[in-house]
């Protein structure tokens, strides 16, 4: 995984959460507009995060997949 998108998500999860504690103490509206520009950048980055592993898929470990061959019946594996 390129190292921009935990790092973009490091940055921009403070900020969501900042907001979120402001709007719980009544500093700002739940619906106003700086709730808005604080939810969208962990908003994009939750979208990047998703989009990258439908992409470039998830890395094989060799544990789960000794796991996976040996729970495959014989006649399944060949397929």
């Amino acid at each position: 995984m390129p190292l921009t998108v935990p790092v973009l998500g490091l940055i921009r999860a403070p900020l969501h959460i900042t907001s979120v504690v402001l709007t719980m103490f009544g500093v700002i509206d739940r619906i106003g507009s700086v709730a808005l520009v604080a939810a969208l950048p962990i908003a994009s980055w939750k979208l990047s995060l998703g989009i990258y592993l439908v992409v470039k898929g998830f890395k094989p470990y060799p544990i789960t997949d000794a796991r996976r061959a040996a729970s495959t019946p014989p006649a399944y594996r060949d397929i």
